[in-house]
């Protein structure tokens, strides 16, 4: 396990494009048709991360409370699943029904939309305004496996509810932290 930071991504930016095929549905799926009212939370994650794993409920509260609310979350794999087989995407489907999750789990095999975000850890969090530009990119909280901080997705409820209300965004923002992603 590698530790890495998420990269430093300039406020403002758009969102880039994509159409990733859902783990759970089959279906490929757009941004544009995912894309959230108020927002859209896209989250790199994957199964094996211990970082995800530790959060996993936690953001499936978030999405619970804020989809409510017209901020939608999306969730992407990129992790190259031929070395990393829990990664795969049967293995994603199951991952996504147990945990009940209530958003859309896509798996990006050529890992070109992980590139594109610059996406650097899992999991990685991008907050995008209703017009898909970057609001807020940084960590869910504080919290880290074994650091004895209950996990309470702090950082990432400020973000949303300070998109929500319309103020500017949050200065600073701190990166998120986790498992690299697998490249090929």
């Amino acid at each position: 396990m590698a530790l890495t930071e998420s990269n430093l991504i300039e406020i403002g930016r758009s969102a880039p494009q994509f159409m990733l095929p859902d783990t759970v549905t089959g279906k490929s799926l757009r941004l544009i048709d995912l894309k959230g009212d108020k927002g859209t939370v896209i989250m790199f994650i994957c199964n094996h991360c211990p970082y995800v794993v530790h959060v996993n409920e936690e953001l499936v509260r978030l999405a619970d409370e804020y989809q409510k609310k017209g901020i939608r979350f999306v969730a992407i794999s990129s992790n190259d699943a031929a070395e990393y087989p829990e990664d795969a995407p049967e293995k994603m489907k199951e991952k996504a029904q147990e945990l009940g999750y209530p958003f859309p789990y896509l798996y990006d095999e050529s890992q070109q939309v992980a590139k594109s975000y610059d996406a650097a850890c899992t999991p990685d969090f991008y907050l995008f305004d209703g017009e898909l530009n970057l609001f807020y990119h940084g960590r869910l909280d504080e919290s880290r496996p074994g650091s004895g901080i209950a996990v309470t997705g702090r950082d990432m409820r400020k973000a949303m509810d300070t998109l929500l209300v319309g103020d500017t965004p949050l200065s600073p923002q701190m990166p998120s932290i986790g498992c690299s992603i697998k490249w090929k």
